[in-house]
């Protein structure tokens, strides 16, 4: 008989998913994998997708897997995934059409058209977030420009984790963290903006309720409850936002002033305040508000992350070229440090499509020497995101008057070594690396308080602290990061 109590964190990426038991004897968590599996886009008729679908199975796989071995131990589930994307639900349950991908080009002219009925400064002055073509207002905006029929047949609009809260129990709710992503929430009142969003000429009626992370969603029931053969197994929200779950999961003290680095597909990197910065200068800085797990605001900014690496990747593997992220890893270790300078956030590379050559075309179009190889572009793709984390940390500093000299980096980023050196060189900053499922280990700390497992987040990093060993980076001087950072200041102008 297992002694332990045990939660379960679903936790979904742009690559891959896994469910993830957290096993907790009241001193310790242990964390172990019991089901993964791969995610990715599909393309279907000249857009891109998700198998949304095809992730629910792997889900409830694991699920089952989980209550085979620990039965009666097993205490909740909580689900998170990336942001910004979602499914229609009519009012009979069903699922309206195959739910978008966030890159699909359909939203690429969305931001003129909403600024064009609704000005940039009062949309950030009222959201607080950063205009992004992936948003879910363009994805939504695009929907009713095009004539599509889901968004007016539609009884509930579902992000991917209150999709899939919805088919383990029956219940529809927005948990708040990830419908902060989507730039439809009013940062004054933490709500819906229906006003804002009436003006735009986007229905409203599949707006349901907001729900705070720990909220209980009900029981698993149903035909997912069949197939798990569990009883009475609840379901509660955590940061469905997997960025609000990896920030909760970093083993910080009370009083450190920290910024955080989530590294993955994307980077998103920020501090926690008490206050959303709502102001033009946050707006021209790109920075973003969103809701935290503690009523706290996370004032971010998204950045390209490894998703260039991972599209060199793929083009290298198209081409006959199979390198796994760790052999990437070790050319871009080989070859000569700053052949060339790139801006990672350079619109050209936000969508698919073969990414060396963007990188080699970007290098080109500045006038500098071109990446001679596959390890010179890895490393020119590695030292661009560390310059980029610089720029940003100079600029969080400027608009929080936080010193932030330490900078926590989770998710699956933290196992790529020479980038996170890469960053404390750059930054300047002592960079503590982990834990590397801090994105499962936030998600399952929310659980514990919904439980009354811990009494709050202050508690559970402790717990983290105290449970897992994250690896230091100390930063080394060098004068040739602050001539590239110059460097890449001078391409912009």
């Amino acid at each position: 008989m297992n002694s332990k109590n045990v939660y379960l964190a679903v936790d979904l990426g742009a690559e891959s998913g896994r469910v993830l038991a957290g096993e907790f004897d009241g001193k310790c968590l242990v964390l172990r994998i019991i089901h993964s599996f791969s995610n990715g886009p599909v393309a279907l008729n000249g857009s891109i997708h998700w198998n949304t679908l095809g992730l629910y199975q792997e889900i409830l796989t694991g699920l089952t897997k989980a209550h085979a071995e620990y039965g009666s131990s097993l205490q909740s589930i909580g689900v998170d995934s990336w942001g910004l994307d979602y499914g229609h639900i009519d009012r009979h349950g069903n699922l309206l059409g195959i739910p978008y991908h966030y890159r699909d080009e359909r939203t690429y002219p969305m931001i003129d058209k909403v600024f064009e009925l609704v000005g940039r400064e009062e949309c950030y002055a009222r959201t607080g977030v950063q205009a992004l073509f992936i948003n879910t207002l363009y994805q939504l905006m695009a929907e009713k420009e095009n004539g599509q029929v889901c968004l007016e047949k539609s009884d509930r609009l579902l992000f991917t984790p209150d999709l899939i809260n919805f088919w383990l129990t029956g219940e529809k709710g927005n948990e708040i963290t990830i419908a902060s992503t989507s730039q439809m929430l009013n940062q004054a009142t933490r709500d819906w903006d229906f006003e804002f969003l009436h003006r735009l000429g986007i229905p409203t009626q599949c707006l349901g309720q907001l729900w705070e992370p720990g909220h209980l969603v009900g029981p698993v029931a149903g035909a997912a409850k069949s197939k798990i053969q569990c009883q009475n197994l609840p379901v509660f929200t955590v940061g469905s936002h997997d960025t609000a779950s990896a920030v909760a999961g970093v083993p910080a003290l009370e009083s450190s002033d920290f910024a955080y680095l989530s590294s993955g597909t994307w980077s998103l990197m920020g501090v926690e305040i008490e206050k959303a910065i709502c102001d033009a200068q946050s707006d021209k800085l790109g920075f973003t508000n969103e809701f935290g797990i503690s009523r706290d605001i996370r004032y971010l900014k998204n950045i390209s992350g490894l998703w260039i690496i991972q599209e060199c990747r793929r083009q290298w593997s198209s081409e006959g070229a199979n390198f796994d992220y760790d052999q990437l890893t070790r050319m871009a270790g080989e070859a000569a440090p700053f052949s060339a300078v790139i801006d990672v956030d350079d619109p050209v590379f936000s969508s698919m499509g073969d990414m060396p050559a963007k990188i080699i075309e970007h290098c080109r179009a500045g006038n500098q020497k071109l990446p001679s190889g596959k390890k010179e572009i890895i490393r020119t793709a590695l030292e661009g995101l560390a310059l980029k984390y610089r720029e940003v940390l100079g600029n969080l500093r400027t608009q929080t008057g936080k010193s932030l000299n330490t900078i926590h980096l989770v998710g699956g980023g933290t196992k790529n070594e020479l980038l996170n050196q890469m960053t404390a060189d750059a930054t300047g900053c002592l960079v503590i690396a982990g834990p590397v499922e801090a994105t499962s280990v936030g998600n399952l700390l929310v659980q514990m308080i919904a439980k009354g497992e811990l009494s709050s987040l202050t508690e559970g990093r402790e717990l983290v602290a105290n449970s897992f060993d994250p690896k230091s980076f100390e930063p080394r001087p060098n004068d040739r990061w602050e001539e590239a950072y110059h460097k890449m200041h001078l391409q912009k102008q």
